[in-house]
């Protein structure tokens, strides 16, 4: 069975909020005016001078910031530093920083570009950057998986605890690919909803709103994080990832991907369909993934399964940290006992098949085991699974 994973501390930078509080009361009240980018974000306070925090792209800056909120809340960490990992996945990672640097070798010529561009575009320049801050010494490695990256990278921590190889693990995702090019190619492959609007599952669905934020959660030995006297806020029950081998872009036909991992994922968690008390959906309001979705969900839970929300109705779709994001919004929906609704949701799809989706406000609930769905481009499939920490 391996060793029992805890969270004990949560981190977010999103559109609807900075911080875990701003955060949740953000996905009960709607997607914010400003629309999806993260607004307000100050990242000096996370650097130790103003130089380091311009040689920073954006990702990693909101991936410095949910780690030290997560941190924080986790209190002082007991394990050797070289027994402490970071994983936290990207879609694209620096993308921002490449523009622009593109944009000043177009403008300014070759000797103008910045000697930093390689560093700051990385893909494991986030985790990199929480491994020096604190000191971690253990595994520090990334996920690249689309719109699965988060998710998977949790997951792969928490097998770095499980299995033995690490006693804490920081983990999670962070993307800042708001681009003008970035942008431009959602929208020209018809990704991006016209209306302007995220509709997860509304049979008027259209396309997603493209957003940027970052989750970032603490993940300990159980045993080591009670003998220390910490919190525990969560557990990490177990994990699922698989791949459709379909289609770069389109979900296979009939979900059959994610089907396997939503069973993988139980599997590994030691569940069956019937302990399962809430999805948080992948629910990207696009037409193929939103039916395919709701079409496995039908396979493994029957008509009547548990109640569904997709937070991206307010969140957009933040790529790689998207199932992070979502995963702080699973634990936030276990502490307070109420699941958020599925904003933009108005009318039933005839369609694809009816699931137990949360809409018109929040649902109260008896927290259990709750599954967090993410599927990306290029096929990749994961799921968590989460407990209360009970």
């Amino acid at each position: 069975m391996g060793r029992r994973v805890a969270v004990t501390g949560l981190g977010v930078v999103a559109n609807c909020g900075i911080g875990k509080e701003a955060f949740w009361s953000g996905l009960l009240s709607g997607p914010p005016a400003h629309g999806f980018d993260v607004d307000g974000f100050d990242p000096e306070p996370y650097y130790d001078n103003p130089k380091e925090t311009r040689r920073s792209d954006k990702f990693t800056q909101f991936a410095l910031a949910a780690a030290h909120e997560a941190l924080e809340q986790a209190g002082d960490l007991s394990a050797d530093p070289a027994r402490i990992g970071c994983w936290v996945g990207t879609g694209v990672g620096g993308i921002e920083t490449l523009e622009a640097q593109i944009e000043t070798f177009l403008e300014k010529g070759p000797r103008r570009v910045s000697p930093f561009l390689v560093p700051m575009m990385m893909a494991n320049a986030a985790t990199a950057s929480i491994s020096m801050k604190y000191g971690f010494q253990g595994p520090c490695e990334n996920t690249v998986t689309a719109c699965a990256a988060g998710t998977h990278s949790i997951g792969r921590a928490a097998d770095l605890i499980k299995y033995g190889r690490c006693d804490v693990v920081v983990a999670g995702g962070s993307e800042a690919a708001r681009s003008p090019v970035a942008k431009q190619g959602f929208i020209n492959m018809t990704a991006i909803s016209s209306a302007g609007i995220s509709r997860p599952f509304d049979r008027e669905r259209d396309g997603f709103m493209h957003s940027e934020a970052a989750g970032i959660l603490v993940l300990e030995e159980w045993g080591m994080a009670e003998a220390r006297g910490a919190t525990i806020i969560a557990e990490v029950l177990g994990s699922g990832s698989t791949a459709d081998a379909h289609h770069i872009t389109a979900p296979s036909p009939g979900g059959s991907g994610a089907v396997r991992c939503m069973e993988l994922a139980m599997d590994d968690a030691g569940i069956a369909a019937a302990d399962v008390a809430h999805i948080n959906a992948h629910g990207t309001s696009t037409p193929l993934n939103d039916a395919a979705e709701a079409e496995a969900v039908s396979k493994v839970f029957g008509p009547n399964g548990p109640p569904i929300t997709s937070t991206k109705g307010v969140t957009g779709h933040a790529l790689g940290a998207a199932g992070a994001i979502e995963a702080v919004a699973a634990v936030l929906t276990m502490q307070h006992e109420l699941i958020p609704p599925t904003f933009g949701f108005e009318t039933q799809d005839p369609e694809i098949a009816e699931i137990n989706l949360v809409v018109g406000g929040p649902k109260a609930w008896t927290p259990g085991p709750t599954l967090s769905n993410s599927f990306g481009f290029g096929g990749h499939n994961g799921t968590l699974v989460l407990g209360t920490g009970a």
